[in-house]
Parts: C-alpha cells; sequence; structure tokens
C-alpha cells in the first residue's frame, strides 16, 4: 500500500494515463539526483498484441507523454511461425516479452582537450530491457535507456544471435508526445533559418537537434547521438495523434547483428542556456577517443584564400602570423572543376598558385595550409588521397558538399574520418552534416557546417536561436565575415560570436582579404581568443531574444553577449570569477562617435568577482570582454 501510494504522490499523471497497462512490464529509470524519471510499461492493443510504451517526467512535470516505441522490420527469412500471413513488414516491438532488466550506474570524468570544458562527467543510471519474441526465444531485442541528471537517451539494440537473419530496418517510428500548446523550432534543412511553430501542420520533415518550448515553462531537446552505422533521423509530425512527433529515417538500413540504432535522446531544462551548458550529454553517448596519439590535433583560427594565387596565400599566410592565426584554407576550385567525378584533388589545376612553396612558406612562418576537396574526389581518391596530402604537408581537408542522410552515405563519411586520422589530417565537414557527438571518438573533427551562418548572412534574431538548437549538436563552422559590407548586425556583436559559438576550427574574416585590415584596435579580440575551452557557463538567454556566455582558458576569460534586431539593456555579473583575485577587463562595445570602419570602442577597467557590467546594446550588437588577471 505503502510503495503505491508514493508513486501516486510522484507520478499521479502517469497512474491516470497509462489505462490497461500490463504490470508485470513496468519499470522506472531514475536520473542520479531523481529528478528525471522515465517510465517503460507495455500495453495490449485490440487484436491482444504487446505493444511498447514509455514516459517522462521532469521535477513532477511532464515533458514526454505517454508515448510508443515502435521500430519496423522488413526481414522475409524470418522463421513462419513469426508472421502467419503475407504481411512481413511488422512492428518488431510487438509481442516482446520483457525477460530481465539489468541495472548498472555509471560516474566517471574523461578529459577533453578539444572541447568546450576541459573535464567532462559522465554520471548515469542505466537499465537494459531485455526481450524476446513472444513466437520464437530466438529472436532478441534490448531497449537500452540511460538516465542523466541532464535527459533520457535509450537505443534499441539487438544482440548477436546465432539465427544467420539479416535485418532491414524499414523504418523507426519512435513518438514523442507533448502536451498541448508546445512550440518547437522548425528548420527544414540544417542551413537554414529557424521558426517557431506549435506541433501542427509543419511543411517539411525537422532537422535536429530540435528544442521545444514546453506550456509548463520547461525547454526539451530531441537530439540524435551516435549516429555511425545507420540512416539520419529527423522528425516529423503524427498524422494520427496531435501534439507528436515521430522519428523518421533518412532510409532503410541493412544490418547483422550485433547492431544498435543511434541514441534517441530527450534533454530537459529549466532554463534554456541549461540545454546547452549540457551539450556534453551527445559526447558522452559516444564512444571515447580513438586516437591514439592526439598530440597532433591542433585546435585553431583559420583565413580563407579568395584567390587562389601564390601571392595571395602568402598575403594571407602573412596576416595570419601577425595576428595569431594558425590556418588558411584554399577553397573549391584549386584542383578543377569540382562537381565531377574525374576531378582529381592531387594535381593543381590554378595556373598561379605554387601549392608546394605556399606550404613551405607557411611552416615556416607557423602557418598550416588546408585544402577544400569535395566528395567526388573524397571517394574517388579515398584510398590514396590522405597519404598524398600528408606527403605534401597539408594540416586538414574541408570536406564539401558531402551527400549525407542515408546508410550508405553515413557509413562511408565515418570511413572517411577515419582514413583522414590514420594519416594525422584534420578534418571540417561542410553542407548538410550536423555532429552527433563522434567527434569524442575522432577528435580530428575540428568542426562542421551545417549552419546558417556568415556565408549567407543572417540577421541578429537567427543567431540568437542558434545556440539553443543547432549548437547543442557541437562544433560548427558559422565562418565569421568580419568587414563585408553584406553583415546585417554591429561589429561588436560579430566579436561576441567567437565566444557564444562554439568551434575548435574558427573560420574568421570568411568573405575579407589581408587587405581589408586597417589597424582596428578591437581586432586583438580576435588575436587573442582561443577556439578550446577549459570551462564554459552560460550567463543567462532565451531562443530569439539574447544569450551571454563566459568561457575560460587557463587564468583568462572571455564572455560575449549578443541581442536580436531589437535594442535592450544587459547585465552581465562577474561572479564567475575567483574571488582571490582581481582582473583587468577589456570590454568591446559598439559605439558610433569611434572614428573608425567598424565603430567599436574598447574601454579597459579593473574589476573583481561579483562586479557588475551593464551595457545598453544597440539593436542587432552585442559586447565582447576579455578579462586577464593583473
Amino acid at each position: 500500500m505503502t510503495r503505491y501510494l508514493l508513486l501516486f504522490l510522484l507520478a499521479p499523471h502517469f497512474l491516470f494515463a497509462q489505462a490497461g497497462m500490463l504490470p508485470d512490464s513496468h519499470k522506472t529509470i531514475s536520473s542520479p539526483d531523481g529528478a528525471l524519471v522515465m517510465q517503460f510499461f507495455q500495453k495490449e492493443d485490440a487484436n491482444g498484441k504487446r505493444e511498447m510504451y514509455y514516459s517522462v517526467d521532469f521535477k513532477n512535470k511532464p515533458v514526454i507523454l505517454e508515448s510508443r516505441l515502435e521500430i519496423v522490420l522488413d526481414n522475409h527469412i524470418f522463421e513462419t511461425a513469426m508472421f502467419q500471413d503475407d504481411d512481413r513488414t511488422k512492428s518488431w516491438c510487438e509481442d516482446l516479452v520483457l525477460q530481465d532488466a539489468v541495472v548498472t550506474r555509471v560516474d566517471t570524468v574523461w578529459h577533453n582537450p578539444f572541447g568546450e570544458r576541459a573535464t567532462v562527467r559522465d554520471h548515469y543510471n542505466q537499465t537494459v530491457l531485455e526481450f524476446t519474441k513472444k513466437s520464437s526465444r530466438h529472436y532478441r531485442m534490448q531497449l537500452v535507456v540511460r538516465a542523466y541528471n541532464e535527459g533520457i537517451a535509450f537505443r534499441y539494440y539487438f544482440p548477436e544471435d546465432q539465427t544467420g537473419v539479416y535485418f532491414h530496418v524499414a523504418s523507426e517510428q519512435t513518438a514523442f508526445t507533448f502536451q498541448p500548446e508546445t512550440r518547437a523550432y522548425f528548420t527544414f534543412w540544417a542551413q537554414g533559418t529557424h521558426e517557431l511553430l506549435p506541433l501542427e501542420n509543419w511543411p517539411d520533415l525537422n532537422e535536429r537537434p530540435m528544442t521545444l518550448l514546453l506550456p509548463n515553462g520547461l525547454y526539451v531537446t530531441l537530439a540524435e547521438a551516435a549516429l555511425v552505422d545507420y540512416a539520419r533521423t529527423k522528425f516529423r509530425l503524427d498524422p494520427a495523434r496531435p501534439n507528436t512527433v515521430l522519428t523518421a529515417m533518412d532510409g532503410p538500413v541493412d544490418q547483422i547483428t550485433p547492431f544498435g540504432t543511434p541514441w534517441r535522446v530527450i534533454m530537459v531544462a529549466e532554463r534554456a542556456g541549461d540545454l546547452i551548458a549540457h551539450n556534453d550529454l551527445i559526447l558522452n553517448l559516444n564512444p571515447p577517443c580513438a586516437i591514439g596519439n592526439t598530440s597532433w590535433i591542433k585546435p585553431g583560427k583559420m583565413m580563407r584564400d579568395m584567390t587562389l594565387t601564390t601571392d595571395n596565400a602568402k598575403a594571407c599566410i602573412d596576416f595570419c602570423s601577425a595576428h595569431n592565426m594558425q590556418y588558411i584554407l584554399f577553397d573549391w576550385k584549386w584542383y578543377g572543376p569540382a562537381f565531377t567525378y574525374n576531378s582529381d584533388a592531387t594535381t593543381v589545376e590554378v595556373a598561379n598558385l605554387d601549392l608546394p612553396g605556399v606550404i613551405k612558406y607557411g611552416q615556416e612562418k607557423g602557418v598550416g595550409v588546408w585544402l577544400y576537396v569535395n566528395q567526388h574526389a573524397l571517394l574517388r581518391q579515398k584510398d590514396s588521397l590522405f597519404t598524398i596530402f600528408k606527403k605534401w604537408g597539408v594540416a586538414g581537408v574541408k570536406f564539401g558538399f558531402v551527400q549525407l542522410g542515408s546508410h550508405r552515405w553515413t557509413v562511408w563519411l565515418n570511413e572517411a574520418v577515419k582514413k583522414a586520422a590514420e594519416n594525422e589530417m584534420l578534418v571540417n565537414i561542410h553542407d548538410e552534416y550536423r555532429p552527433t557527438g563522434e567527434q569524442r571518438t575522432w577528435p580530428n573533427i575540428l568542426t562542421a557546417e551545417g549552419i546558417k551562418g556568415n556565408e549567407q548572412m543572417p540577421d541578429a534574431t537567427h543567431n540568437t536561436i542558434l545556440p539553443f538548437t543547432r549548437s547543442i549538436a557541437g562544433a560548427s563552422d558559422y565562418t565569421l565575415c568580419y568587414y563585408d559590407k553584406r553583415i546585417k548586425t554591429t561589429h561588436a556583436h560579430q566579436l561576441a560570436l567567437t565566444v557564444v559559438y562554439f568551434s575548435p576550427f574558427w573560420s574568421l574574416f570568411w568573405y575579407d582579404r589581408p587587405s581589408y585590415y586597417q589597424g582596428e584596435p578591437e581586432i586583438e579580440f580576435l588575436e587573442k581568443i582561443p577556439t578550446v575551452w577549459d570551462d564554459t557557463k552560460v550567463l543567462f538567454g532565451e531562443p530569439g531574444e539574447h544569450i551571454g556566455v563566459a568561457r575560460r582558458s587557463g587564468d583568462r576569460w572571455f564572455v560575449g553577449a549578443i541581442t536580436n534586431n531589437e535594442g535592450r539593456k544587459e547585465t552581465i555579473s562577474l561572479d564567475f570569477l575567483p574571488a582571490d583575485r582581481s582582473f583587468l577587463a577589456n570590454i568591446y562595445t559598439d559605439d558610433p562617435s569611434v572614428q573608425t570602419r567598424t565603430h567599436v570602442a574598447i574601454t579597459r577597467r579593473k574589476v573583481h568577482s561579483g562586479d557588475v557590467l551593464e551595457f545598453a546594446l544597440a539593436p542587432s550588437g552585442g559586447v565582447a570582454v576579455w578579462l586577464e588577471p593583473e
């Protein structure tokens, strides 16, 4: 009696919502702090078949209402006892019998020299639910659930068996049912703008990560982790059930056991900024680093050579050397037409480019050279390209226009990254790719696009949405354009973006040239800022409105705050500073009275922990602060 009374007090809506629940199937998985609770259970449908469901609460508030778990297989060589008719496309989750529930608790830390935090805690409670088919105990499946303080993650896993049966996964239709009036940030492609929409009448599939605003005040992000040997999954609306989102695979998957799906992640927070602060969860769901010696992985800042000439490349190298930037990039067409399978990425096709000479000049100046390579050449020359580039002294490769989504191309991409690592080659993946935490395993992936960055000149409101959506997936190559007249924000806003967004490989001056620089003093901020961090704190923020982020490297702190298209007053408390030291604050703000093209003012003042900085941000404006101990 006491046990059921406690359940009633903790989760009253669960008791009333789960009519028809089979008691022998009910399992509760809680986060280490007890705030997040996932309930798993089975129910019988009208035909008496057992179906799998779950729900999620956070501090007794509903997050995911009763939702069905379903993965659909189309296997025509299963034994006939499993299927009594000709329709062999079946939900694997029907008529599963729960055989065991194996519980483990993990609390470890790992070091991440290429991330937003040097020390990452991996702390969760895991339950592995082991099932067999009611019609045949030969066929097994596990539902692996991990409950973190930051979110719930689960995956379907098929252990190795002796049946010799291959698995053709036709689709996965995992459901996420929310309360009425829930809204989600919608974008149908990885480089699109976001629109806050109700869970109805979406024009297309929604990209992941997908952030939702719940009517009870909670913030939720649905994400995918450890996409390695599977098809990409986006989200679609369930036409049969309101306020319900379904996983939507890019295409089928063919596997043999053992294999598992990527993790389905439900991040929950009371503050929008906590979604960003907790994004290490995506990394934790991936295997540890697979590279034995990572000393050759050097994060840094890059300038693009826009002319593909030797003289301009050397000018870019001189600029980078003078302004603490570590790399230049030769973008597409240096080896000829990119969109042809006959292209050869080991032959320079530009007449005025002495690539070996530029690489040697860069080495003398301490500046590495990256090369763009389109997927056509990456695929055709996959067995030799990185080996040749290593002999040339190339530092990294920008993968261009990668074809992504299907099972085939997911496998190809991960194999290409692995081959690059074997040849000590850094990687930047562009276009529709968004990371799912695989940079923990392969940290040579320094950054990725999958973002509408400055290459497309978005407005400030868009920039305040990205941290709460795209940035949760990991490093993003925003391609900052500082001097270009088309930018739609102030220049202090541009400076602040280098703190607000995270990328171990920062592309600066994307549409700019060395000659554009006219001694603007605020460029010192871009010279000083690192690209990887020991600690990160989200000070404040609401998607689409504003955000402030503080990051630490050693004993130096950098702060960036931006507003949307509207001006606003902003207060930044320095309580993150150590109390026993004073700091010199170098503050970069917009000021129309400053007689430079960029109108950025620099002020310097002594500050201490607990001091408060107040700013009146201009529309589309921002502020950047660099703090160093006195």
